[in-house]
């Protein structure tokens, strides 16, 4: 699936032209997607498509006919879509040909947290398409695509048998989701594991997956998957349940003016419990009860309803939901070398990353990468030993990891000693360096860190400064606040930084930096101890 040439005498400003073409099967027919914008500047780009006049059929199990074709555009202000008719002679069919010539299209933007650029890069999206109307198409393939769910979802007797054992009828509707929760999250889930051949199935006995009673069998399956049985099983203990499909944010953006089922990537349920339709991801290992993964928040996707399907927004996670902690113990010598402890306490998102991780390598690998996670928060020079992983797999807890750290944070200044006040944001650079910005700011999700950074000392020095407390905000959405105490031997710092929404415009960036630039000035400021003063010797008492 390569062509190799040499390319004779090339130079540096050498201009390399190419073509080629793409062949597919007979009788298969794709509509093209013309991604325009790319990483580099583009001088000149022509695109021409002549799509057939024949009746089409659909490949799924409808069996539509169609010979329409529609499209969805991003485009520079001055390139159109250019759609031309050849005359239908009695002999031959009109032609019609879709054009598109652009020029001077500037490479995507590269900027440090941007959204999903590539969903909102120049681009055509043509489809074939029997309906005249976006309404008409999420109305009818929504209805199919929920038609097959149902199909598949049942419940089945597997599920409803499984139901029974593992509820109680005294339980909860609440009490009855959880431990349904629970137990789907304990399969395995083979998105993080292997898919098993069909031989491999077949060796074992199994046969084609069905229904949900198939995954119940196989004790595993695809993170849709599991998503759909923890619907079947809900459906099974008597609940409302539904699934919805939903885009990756971390991917792109949802769209519904592009009429494809295929920007759809996950699957995720929703469920009515006690009168309230509420959230869940089973197919995200490992992601708490009631709550979503990052990516499947503030997103859009078609639903299940009870006698159709509509689109949706994903709800939004409050900064409250995901948070890292981070808990310093040290005790400084006379030259200014530290021994301690580093706890990391991390719910949410930042848990969830951490947990993913585990079951993508072994326990060395992840021990590596957190490892080196806090050697870049620490100041050089340090010895960082992982001490213990706590609450690893256990999904509603806190993942709490400790590190013993051994080494030099202090550097002398005459008589004085300077220390890095809160020595996690002691190799921090600026976050937002450049002043302009083409795209707006956007985080993956919400969040607070929270730091209590705690440094022991020798009664032979005292403090002569400490940063002063300090607090910034930035409109509702960000705050920053640190407070500093101390003792005859210590000083403490709490810091905190929230961040409470994801997207900021390019209007709102001076003022989102000035912001960041105010408490990373702050962090940078230190601790200066000095030597404390030597108690003069008591004098004699006269003798008699």
């Amino acid at each position: 699936m390569a062509k190799i040439f040499s390319l004779p005498d090339v130079q540096i400003g050498s201009i390399i032209e190419y073509r080629y073409t793409l062949r597919y099967a007979d009788n298969h027919f794709m509509a093209p997607q013309w991604y325009i914008q790319s990483n580099l500047f583009t001088r000149k780009a022509y695109y021409r498509w002549k799509p057939t006049d024949e009746n089409l059929i659909s490949s799924d199990d409808r069996g539509q006919v169609t010979n329409s074709v529609a499209w969805t555009t991003i485009l520079p202000p001055d390139a159109v879509v250019k759609q031309t008719h050849t005359a239908d002679t009695g002999i031959t069919h009109g032609q019609v040909t879709l054009e598109v010539n652009v020029h001077d299209v500037p490479p995507i933007p590269d900027e440090d947290f941007m959204p999903p650029i590539r969903s909102f890069t120049y681009r055509v999206l043509f489809y074939y398409s029997p309906y005249s109307t976006g309404a008409e198409f999420w109305k009818s393939e929504g209805k199919h695509w929920s038609k097959l769910q149902d199909k598949f979802i049942g419940p089945g007797p597997g599920v409803g048998a499984a139901v029974n054992q593992l509820t109680s009828p005294a339980d909860t509707q609440d009490q009855k989701l959880r431990k349904l929760y629970d137990a789907v999250m304990q399969l395995e889930n083979t998105d993080f594991t292997r898919e098993h051949s069909a031989n491999e199935e077949k060796s074992l006995g199994l046969g084609k997956l069905q229904t949900t009673d198939d995954i119940l069998a196989r004790k595993r399956g695809s993170s849709d998957q599991l998503a759909e049985l923890f619907v079947a099983m809900a459906r099974a203990a008597g609940m409302k349940a539904y699934v919805m499909a939903v885009t990756n944010r971390d991917r792109h953006a949802f769209s519904a003016s592009y009429l494809a089922l295929s920007q759809l990537d996950d699957y995720i349920a929703i469920v009515n419990v006690d009168g309230k339709e509420q959230f869940f991801d089973p197919g995200s290992r490992y992601c708490p009860y009631q709550h979503l993964a990052w990516k499947h928040t503030v997103t859009g996707g078609i639903r299940q309803t009870d006698k159709a399907t509509d689109i949706v927004a994903t709800p939004f996670e409050p900064y409250t939901s995901s948070s890292i902690q981070r808990l310093v113990d040290l005790a400084m010598d006379q030259k200014g070398i530290v021994t301690g402890t580093v706890t990391m306490k991390y719910s949410g998102a930042p848990a969830l990353r951490w947990r993913h991780r585990s079951l993508t390598g072994d326990a060395t690998s992840l021990e590596n990468e957190l490892k080196s996670s806090m050697e870049s928060l620490l100041p050089q020079g340090m010895d960082i030993k992982l001490g213990a992983i706590s609450k690893l797999t256990d999904y509603e807890q806190p993942l709490i990891v400790t590190f013993d750290v051994k080494g030099p944070i202090a550097s002398a200044a005459g008589k004085r000693i300077l220390l890095s006040g809160d020595i996690f944001e002691s190799n921090s650079k600026a976050t937002f360096p450049r002043e302009k910005r083409e795209t707006g700011v956007y985080f993956e999700y919400a969040h607070v860190v929270l730091d209590a950074v705690r440094l022991n000392f020798p009664s032979t020095f005292i403090v002569e400064s400490l940063p002063a407390s300090a607090s910034y905000q930035f409109l509702k959405s960000s705050a920053y606040s640190l407070r500093t105490e101390s003792t005859p031997t210590s000083v403490t710092f709490h810091r905190q930084f929230a961040v409470a929404d994801i997207i900021f415009t390019p209007q709102e960036y001076a003022a989102l930096r000035t912001f960041y630039g105010q408490f990373e000035t702050k962090d940078q400021e230190s601790v200066v101890l000095k030597a404390a003063p030597v108690p003069a010797d008591k004098p004699a008492t006269p003798g008699n």
